[in-house]
């Protein structure tokens, strides 16, 4: 078995996977949104310090399976480097004390994985990440072979609806929220589609997101109506930049990943682009589409049959990493 470690933000999990079967044996994830919503976005160091309370009390919950781990999983990249530490202490423990080998992994392949928890890969596939920290079009052909085809110049897709929800005064995380009230508006907001004059396959929020400040300034829009108009806009940009991409390299499996991913307005339009263009769509469970430890095992399982350990000295947490350009 694998056990596997995820803090890369404000989400505390441990899960526990068999490596023959990829059965998923343990999992658990403490939410900190409740605790980080009064400040209106991830306050780092409370995030660090939630995180050293919960994790000790998960893994005490996975000690009957001691015994049997083959490795130790920990996302390591990228996310907040206070956090990425709390797990990579935590693994780096459990390597020494139980004599166990490391495995590192990158949190946005882990993403990938998600699609695959107790399932086998599928490869090659074109996969649209969607999360607070980032908004990337990516190629996957398994584990060792990821490359990126297209990423976001300023905002990413998620951290524009938390900041639109602020604007807004309506709480974080902002995704769930803007989604249950456009669903109450009507898109009569004039918003710009970013980059429509570009030839490039690339995003940009900064945009968007102004021009949602100039109509709350305006005074003369219901917030439904602007919720309703920035949402349909936002997925647009997507399904704009999506539909260029899969004219150029012609998937014929297409994914969406990431905690944005869980929008059903966003899976609707895609699941269209799907039927223009006749690939196969997929999605993860909702309950993986946030972050989650069960992601990681998945990886970590693929990495451990490869062969892909890092010594404990060697491995160090990157709050930041870039994939290579396809």
């Amino acid at each position: 078995m694998i056990l596997a470690i995820e803090s890369s933000c404000d989400d505390s999990s441990i899960a526990v996977m068999d490596i023959k079967t990829k059965k998923l044996l343990f999992h658990k994830k403490v939410s900190q949104e409740l605790e980080h919503s009064k400040y209106g976005g991830v306050v780092p160091e409370l995030a660090s310090r939630l995180h050293a309370e919960a994790l000790p009390k998960i893994l005490e919950e996975t000690k009957d399976f001691f015994p049997k781990l083959k490795a130790v999983a920990v996302t390591n990249a990228p996310g907040l480097s206070v956090t990425l530490q709390e797990g990579v202490i935590m693994a780096k423990a459990l390597s020494i004390s139980l004599k166990l080998p490391l495995i590192g992994v990158n949190h946005l392949i882990g993403h990938i994985y998600s699609l695959f928890i107790e399932k086998e890969e599928i490869k090659p596939m074109m996969v649209l990440l969607v999360s607070g920290g980032h908004t990337k079009i990516l190629n996957f052909n398994g584990i060792k072979n990821v490359c990126e085809i297209a990423t976001t110049l300023d905002d990413s897709f998620g951290e524009s609806f938390d900041k639109v929800a602020k604007m807004l005064g309506l709480g974080y995380p902002g995704g769930p929220v803007i989604e249950k009230l456009a669903l109450k508006g009507e898109c009569i907001v004039g918003l710009p589609l970013p980059l429509k004059n570009s030839s490039d396959i690339k995003f940009s929020y900064s945009g968007i997101k102004n021009a949602v400040r100039l109509a709350i300034e305006e005074k003369r829009y219901k917030k439904e109506d602007i919720a309703a108009s920035f949402q349909k806009k936002a997925i647009q940009h997507l399904i704009f930049m999506a539909k260029r991409a899969v004219k150029k390299y012609k998937p014929k499996h297409f994914a969406i990943v990431g905690g944005a991913s869980a929008n059903l307005a966003l899976r609707k339009e895609f699941e269209k682009l799907s039927d223009e263009f006749h690939f196969k769509l997929y999605y993860p469970e909702m309950k993986y589409t946030s972050d989650n430890a069960a992601m990681i095992a998945r990886a970590g399982v693929e990495m451990y049959n490869q062969k892909m350990f890092t010594d404990y000295k060697n491995l160090k947490i990157m709050p930041r990493v870039e994939f290579n350009k396809c």
